[in-house]
């Protein structure tokens, strides 16, 4: 892969040369599987829950299906310390990085074979198996993609990964759309759920041919009961120990409120509208798929001029007003052109935010505790957005209407924004920064 990678790198400008540097073109195939199973239990189950007539407090409230994400720095420790017997000897991150890909695909399949009208309840159960599976298949993805790029990699890297993500998230949502289209190809959800499972083959793919990352350090062997709860106490404990890492905390929680509460809930405002599966396969995916393209590489070139600070700074705030935009459109009613140019800029905005917060978040991490801390930061993320989806956000839309919902997403984006200003005035965001963001592979 470098050598192919390296003839054609040497042809391209100086400015594109490193997108196509082995560990961020192997962090694109990383995001392609990473995306995939999130999109099978957000706007694809919520799609067909919709459609099976399931009532929106009921499909909201499967939201909190996405908190396996946030709860899973509770067995990161597991991925991070636990040698698996046979695949272990090619190595700790490639190894649970085949592990977890065969899971994911036993997961989503099972979920596509489950009936909502019959049983809800079973679709629920094989919903929060895909969360687990999939946030396990998280924490190994983070890990691998941190401990596989050098410093100077980390604002691509995270770059790669948001167009792999979007492209896995965006590919598998439009196939299931289009696979169980009555108008298109009608093979039912459960074939578009089984044809959606390959999605999980590239990071595998990807780590056999990458092999175990050169950054990775092995937590030592976990042999008694106090060396065991010290593996699972330590990566958490050293990151608290930093300067203001409470408040860092903090802002890991608020940035994304808004940005959760409003994409969570989107489908169904486009299912109101009337938009049919293929228009919101045309228009949700495939628009905000390219928009997404730009607003990376946008974000990427913001990032070298800019700066961390600066271009995160300006990612939050962009994010933030791309939630009116929804208020508009909901305005508005059914309009193709009103949900191109909504779903655009949010998608541009998150483009930019993907490369520029990702960074920043991935140079936290201590490399002798990437998948523990890294799971921590992702899950803190948008625990409270998923969390207020899953408990009031289809009550709020019922109660207040549509229009009023996105502006409030908007304005409960504001305190993150705030906040990070303060920690750079403070100077703590330079504090914050881990191994992970400075120290490069050993020769």
């Amino acid at each position: 892969m470098a050598g192919n990678l390296a003839s054609v790198r040497d042809r391209l400008p100086a400015g594109v040369r490193p997108y196509f540097e082995a560990a961020p073109f192997a962090a694109l195939f990383l995001g392609m599987s990473s995306g995939f199973p999130y999109a099978m239990i957000g706007a694809t189950l919520t799609t067909r829950l919709a459609q099976d007539g399931i009532d929106k407090k009921s499909v909201t409230t499967f939201a909190l299906v996405f908190l396996a994400y946030n709860f899973k720095f509770l067995w990161a420790w597991v991925v991070e310390g636990v040698r698996l017997p046979l695949l272990g000897r090619l190595g700790q991150r490639v190894s649970w990085m085949l592990f977890t890909s065969a899971l994911v695909i036993v997961a989503v399949i099972n979920l596509g074979l489950m009936d909502p009208k019959a049983d809800i309840m079973a679709v629920a159960l094989a919903a929060i198996f895909v969360g687990v599976a999939g946030a396990t298949f998280d924490i190994v993805i983070d890990a691998y993609r941190i401990e596989l790029l050098e410093p100077r990699q980390l604002g691509v890297g995270a770059g790669m990964s948001q167009y792999g993500w979007r492209i896995g998230a965006a590919g598998a949502g439009a196939l299931a759309l289009v696979a169980a289209d009555p108008m298109q190809w009608n093979l039912g959800w459960d074939a578009a759920y089984m044809l959606c499972a390959v999605f999980a083959l590239p990071a595998a793919f990807t780590a056999l041919i990458m092999g175990e990352p050169a950054r990775h350090k092995e937590v030592a062997a976990r042999k008694t009961l106090k060396t065991l709860g010290a593996a699972i106490i330590g990566p958490f404990a050293e990151f608290l120990q930093r300067s203001g890492a409470w408040l860092v905390l903090l802002f890991i929680l608020l940035h994304k409120i808004g940005d959760t509460l409003a994409n969570l809930t989107l489908r169904l405002l486009f299912e109101d509208l009337g938009y049919s599966n293929t228009e919101i396969a045309i228009y949700d995916v495939g628009v905000g798929f390219w928009a997404l393209l730009a607003g990376i590489f946008v974000g990427g070139v913001l990032y070298a001029r800019l700066g961390l600070k600066r271009s995160v700074l300006f990612s939050l705030i962009l994010m933030a007003v791309s939630n009116f935009s929804f208020a508009l459109l909901a305005a508005a009613g059914h309009s193709n052109t009103g949900m191109a140019l909504a779903i655009g800029f949010e998608n541009f905005a998150s483009g930019i935010g993907g490369v520029c917060v990702v960074a920043y978040f991935s140079a936290l991490t201590d490399l002798r505790f990437t998948a523990a801390q890294y799971a921590l930061i992702s899950a803190f993320a948008s625990i409270v957005g998923r969390f207020m989806t899953g408990t009031t956000a289809g009550a709020l839309i019922e109660a207040f209407g549509y229009v009023n919902y996105y502006l409030f997403t908007t304005a409960i984006a504001l305190p993150g924004i705030l906040l990070f200003w303060l920690m750079m005035r403070a100077g703590l965001i330079d504090a914050s920064i881990g191994t992970a963001g400075t120290e490069k592979a050993e020769d």
